[in-house]
């Protein structure tokens, strides 16, 4: 690998301009790749398998109307004072023409809505008073009948003439008894669904129901924005108009200021690691030719697989960052030997056979790490995981062949005037080297085990799930929404439940509100349950919805016990069983399932990497230390990103709202970092290894592989910090506790378990270290990592 390498680096910087037009072209395609199939992304994240999505299914065979979409469109007077008769009609007439928006199956009118139930209401009430007049009627027949009994009787005479009147009010009573009971079950499921409102009390807000024929993941953002544009067409004096998540969550800003800033500090690290503008340029330029490779790319296939929101942003993320690390090892090792006077060419070929060497195996951990994301079975997981292992993959491409052919093209001047008059005098000497004494390593590595432990603690506590309109930026659209329903209607309207009963045998006509009661009566007795509506019933009476107001929001602990305790409940009337779907009990689902994946990436990915380190390191304590060290930062990286985003440390003054941890970054941090971590093992320990194979004793080696190392790894660190950590800024807290995920990752596994705790192992172990059994020794191949043998057969020093 090193060889081709080194003569792929001596070609591309002697034919440099055609390997530059070669990359102009490709990224060429990808723009007009981009043009062609660009369809726009998805805002939604869909698991299958999931016990809500049975539930979807059953509807959309059943109960076609209850199975699409819905949001909501909240109005609301500017002045808390409720709405006049002109106002009431404007929404209204906003409603009755919106029938033709495309994929809108119904829009409910609120005041229509409340105006049905005051009526049945008022039905009820007239009803009462109708049996007990019709009662008493029956009362004061009864009392004559019996009367005309006894003078009967008393003058001897037969009764018979009278059993047909007998039989009437017989009849008669029988009927308004079950008049009687159909009404009492009528006005015991108005009670059961009294908390549930579209008119809030004080009559200052309202919320028009959409509901959609197509399911949440295949609705168009076309057809959502035909609603906001509806609804926004006809302003109404003194009301404000806002939308649910559901429709109005947008597809969040790509790259925004924080990204920018966090690039630039990226380059103030170039310039001081590489000494001039025109090499710092270089890994900068580099990155962001493949980062608009990668993101055009792979946005042009989002019109044929559904595409979040996400992924281009996690494609940007990682190309950056890897891109410019990438370039900068082989730029620092090239301009290390300039000074020492190689020729450039040759330098280029060098550089590119040692350091090219370890960015190849770099980026192949990472990249089978997002790859593994695929065995999750989450199918917009393992499209993240493939977007971003081609933008790594596309970054290892573009440093192993751009980077050279620029490198050709600049010669000496990637090297300032000042540095260019000392080539030849550079010497690098590291006979003062020492080994660190044995009780500092001892004492570093229970320091600094002890202490990412304790970072680790939030961790126990954390929650995972998807963020609601509580979480958008404040101020937008949805988070309006969101606050408004809550504050007029309590918080569980925010995510109410839809509830299905199914009933294998049926039901006759006269036997369904009697069932609607006993359901409901069940699910009103759950903990936390604020109101209970039955809204719809199959044709064939075997299946019924309701819909269930939780006590408190979405992302709450009650609700999403609540969510449990209705499953629990097993079987209604002996053989009605019931399911839990709507947007909430979804979102709880997706974050369940990819919880319970978690282990099992965990184990693939660090399975498959162990073996690929095997192979690099030729040591099996190695591979081992490196991944203790990683599970360590990661467990410590959970626990920061509880302690900002779930307990609120911090939060207010980052503008952050807090609430579960986003139900897919547990398992993306896995992957991502520990690539990411693998990449500065790789970097320091094939330095140590380097230093050890050509003589210096172990302990010592450790110590000449970190200092040779050190510098570029810790710039890395540097760059990938800023460029994560200018997604922090971002307006979408999806991408916010992305961005912080990694950066603190990077932070604590670079500077914490890569720069002191492994070091401190590795002296422990000594020449222990590298054991191999010597069987595995020869059946593995030497991969020259480090380049040892490409120096010995091309040394330009």
């Amino acid at each position: 690998m090193a060889e081709l390498l080194y003569r792929l680096g001596k070609f591309s910087a002697r034919r440099a301009w055609r390997v530059v037009i070669a990359w102009i072209i490709v990224l060429g395609i990808a723009v007009g790749g981009f043009l062609i199939g660009f369809k726009g992304l998805t805002t939604s994240f869909d698991v299958p398998g999931t016990a809500s999505g049975a539930v979807v299914d059953q509807l959309t065979k059943k109960l076609p109307d209850y199975a699409g979409a819905s949001g909501t469109v909240v109005f609301q007077t500017k002045d808390g004072t409720a709405f006049t008769s002109e106002q009431r009609d404007d929404i209204s007439a906003l409603v009755k023409d919106g029938d033709g928006l495309p994929d809108v199956a119904d829009i409910i009118d609120p005041f229509s809505t409340e105006k049905q139930r005051a009526d049945r209401r008022a039905q009820v009430t007239d009803g009462r008073a109708q049996l007990d007049q019709a009662s008493a009627q029956l009362d004061a027949g009864q009392q004559q009948l019996d009367a005309a009994k006894q003078q009967l009787e008393a003058a001897g005479l037969p009764t018979t003439q009278l059993d047909a009147q007998q039989q009437t009010i017989d009849a008669n009573e029988a009927t308004i008894a079950a008049k009687q009971k159909e009404l009492e079950q009528g006005a015991e499921l108005l009670k059961l669904s009294d908390g549930i409102r579209v008119v809030s009390k004080d009559g200052a807000t309202a919320l028009v129901n959409v509901a959609f024929t197509e399911p949440r993941l295949e609705l168009s953002e076309d057809s959502k924005q035909a609603v906001i544009e509806h609804f926004e067409s006809k302003p109404i004096d003194g009301v404000t108009v806002s939308f649910s998540t559901d429709i109005a969550q947008g597809v969040p800003q790509i790259v925004g200021v924080g990204e920018a800033v966090g690039v630039v500090f990226a380059a103030i690290v170039l310039v001081v690691v590489l000494g001039s503008l025109v090499a710092a340029a270089l890994p900068l330029v580099t990155a962001l030719f493949g980062v608009g490779v990668a993101a055009l790319g792979s946005l042009a296939f989002s019109g044929i697989v559904d595409m979040a929101s996400v992924t281009p942003v996690l494609a940007i993320m990682l190309g950056l960052a890897v891109g410019i690390d990438y370039s900068l090892f082989i730029v620092k090792r090239h301009r290390r030997q300039l000074l020492e006077g190689a020729e450039p060419h040759e330098s280029v070929g060098l550089a590119n056979g040692t350091s090219g060497n370890a960015v190849v195996f770099a980026g192949t951990t990472v990249v089978v790490a997002l790859l593994a994301l695929n065995v999750t079975g989450v199918p917009f997981l393992g499209l993240m995981g493939t977007v971003g292992a081609v933008a790594v993959i596309l970054a290892v491409l573009i440093a192993i062949t751009l980077t050279p052919a620029i490198l050709g093209l600049l010669g000496t001047r990637l090297l300032s005037k000042r540095a260019r008059a000392k080539v030849g005098q550079v010497h690098h000497d590291d006979t003062a080297a020492k080994p660190m004494s044995t009780w500092r390593a001892v004492i570093t590595v229970v320091a600094t085990a002890a202490a990412l432990l304790v970072v680790a603690i939030p961790a126990l506590s954390m929650r995972v799930g998807l963020p609601d309109g509580s979480s958008e930026p404040v101020g937008s659209t949805t988070y309006n929404a969101f606050q408004q329903t809550a504050d007029a209607f309590g918080d569980g309207a925010t995510g109410p439940l839809l509830v299905t009963a199914n009933i294998p045998a049926g039901l006759q006509d006269d036997q369904v509100t009697s069932t609607q009661l006993d359901i409901a009566g069940k699910l009103a007795d759950q903990k936390d349950v604020v109101a209970v509506a039955p809204i719809a019933v199959s044709d064939d009476h075997r299946l019924m919805a309701f819909q269930v107001v939780p006590a408190e929001g979405p992302n709450s602990v009650s609700t999403e016990k609540l969510v449990g305790d209705l499953r629990a409940i097993g079987t209604v009337n002996g053989d009605i069983t019931l399911g839990v779907s709507g947007q909430t009990a979804i979102n709880l689902d997706i974050s369940q399932n990819l919880a319970d994946v978690l282990p099992l990436y965990l184990l693939v990915v660090v399975g498959l990497s162990l073996l690929i380190m095997i192979l690099v390191f030729r040591s099996l304590l190695v591979p081992l230390i490196a991944t203790g060290g990683f599970i360590l930062s990661l467990f410590a990286t959970y626990g920061a990103i509880t302690a900002l985003f779930q307990w609120g440390w911090g939060a207010e003054a980052l503008g952050i709202h807090t609430g579960p941890i986003l139900s897919f970054l547990p398992v993306i941090l896995v992957g991502i970092l520990f690539g990411l971590a693998m990449d500065y093992q790789l970097f320091l320990a094939s330095g140590m290894r380097e230093a050890y194979v050509h003589g210096a004793p172990a302990r010592l080696a450790v110590v000449k592989g970190l200092r040779a190392g050190r510098t570029v790894v810790i710039a890395a660190a540097l760059i990938m910090i800023s460029v994560f950590g200018g997604f922090v800024f971002s307006d979408s807290t999806m991408i916010r506790s992305i961005g912080f995920g990694l950066a603190f990752g990077v932070l604590v596994d670079a500077f914490v378990v890569r720069m002191l705790l492994m070091p401190a192992l590795m002296h422990l172990l000594g020449r222990s270290a590298w054991w191999l059994p010597r069987w595995l020794d020869r059946v593995l191949p030497n991969v020259d990592v480090e380049g040892a043998a490409l120096e010995r057969r091309h040394h330009v020093g």
